[in-house]
């Protein structure tokens, strides 16, 4: 065989094989869709938009090889069936906050905000450096499903009311719309409480079926219109400390994503976190300044008699959880109380002083 021909030859096959190495990538790249459900309104400022933009920053990062479609409150299933349908696979993936199903387990409540406890930046060294995410891992897998935290609200506002509140008389009886273990310690400080979805609250102060209502803040609370049947508002909240919103995604989707995509999803969860805790602390004193110079808002802080009351009531929720049989929610209960008790000793010598000091002495107009 001369040279030409064996030229030829290889010329040819490396062709072929080139051509089979850019075809496998066209293969592996197919693009992946999945649904998101959310416990939202649409268009919903901080949380709702949070879902949105997770959901663009998927889109982005994985070059469109996971895209993900967002289905407000309601849109595809009622909002607080949001994590049952990614259970069920109605779903592939869901946006909420993890204590809206604590009848599945109370110790996802500790995922969501607990009364009394650690502040957002508190809350989020937990869950990524002492052992949080771990548990949490091990209760959602009783479910099929993956959570990461996805959001970040900081300290919430602690409520509207119709009357102002004086005493502890005043809950007495008082219903109350509020979820979580913090409407565990409402219902021992006397109220009645309920737990709705965003877009059902407004309606239910309106007909009167509720006499108060806690949501986030002023950012969120603004756009939801409390400020029409409510003007006395409460801050901050005693059992909102640090609120995260969550992220759930099917785990066996999940896990058969390519390991880059895996990592797309949990860097884009982590930078929402953040995003929406940004976005947060921008627009609440905006719109708190908004309700008060446009709306007559009456702002109010609590009594310390409820203050004093809602510290042992909180007392009384989390050890009844701690004592509980539920094995793994005594396991988050003792874990985030661990953490607490550390964690708080950098917030006691270091933050809380600062702040002290600058409210007392520093003013820049």
């Amino acid at each position: 065989m001369d040279r030409r021909s064996v030229l030829k030859k290889t010329l040819t096959a490396g062709a072929a094989a080139g051509a089979a190495t850019l075809a496998a990538p066209a293969f592996a790249q197919s693009k992946i869709e999945w649904r998101m459900v959310t416990t939202w309104p649409k268009n919903f400022p901080g949380l709702g938009v949070g879902a949105e933009n997770l959901a663009k920053r998927i889109n982005t990062m994985s070059g469109g090889r996971l895209t993900i479609k967002v289905y407000s409150g309601g849109e595809l299933v009622p909002p607080l069936q949001a994590l049952d349908a990614v259970i069920s696979g109605a779903a592939e993936m869901s946006h909420g906050a993890a204590y809206y199903w604590q009848n599945k387990n109370v110790g996802l409540s500790f995922f969501t905000g607990v009364p009394y406890g650690m502040t957002s930046r508190e809350h989020a060294a937990w869950v990524r450096y002492l052992g949080g995410q771990e548990i949490w891992d091990e209760i959602y897998d009783q479910f099929g499903v993956q959570g990461f935290l996805s959001g970040d609200t900081g300290t919430q506002a602690g409520g509207w009311f119709r009357k102002e509140l004086k005493s502890l008389d005043d809950i007495k009886g008082l219903r109350f719309r509020t979820p979580g273990l913090g409407g565990q310690v409402w219902q021992k400080l006397g109220a009645s409480v309920t737990n709705l979805p965003a877009g059902q609250i407004f309606q239910a102060l309106q007909a009167g079926t509720l006499d108060a209502a806690e949501f986030v803040g002023p950012y969120n609370d603004l756009a939801l219109g409390f400020y029409q049947i409510a003007k006395n508002y409460y801050f901050p909240s005693f059992i909102e400390p640090g609120l995260a919103t969550e992220a759930v995604v099917s785990k066996s989707k999940f896990k058969a994503l390519p390991a880059d995509l895996q990592e797309i999803v949990r860097t884009a969860c982590q930078a929402e976190y953040d995003q929406v805790a940004s976005d947060m602390y921008a627009n609440d004193p905006r719109a708190l300044q908004t309700l008060v110079d446009k709306h007559g808002v009456k702002v109010h802080q609590f009594p310390d008699v409820i203050l004093e009351a809602g510290a042992k009531a909180s007392v009384e929720v989390l050890t009844a959880v701690r004592n509980s049989d539920n094995a793994l929610a005594k396991k988050t209960a003792e874990s985030f109380i661990a953490a607490l008790n550390l964690l708080r000793t950098r917030a006691e010598s270091t933050d809380t002083p600062y702040l002290r000091a600058r409210e007392k002495f520093f003013t820049l107009k």
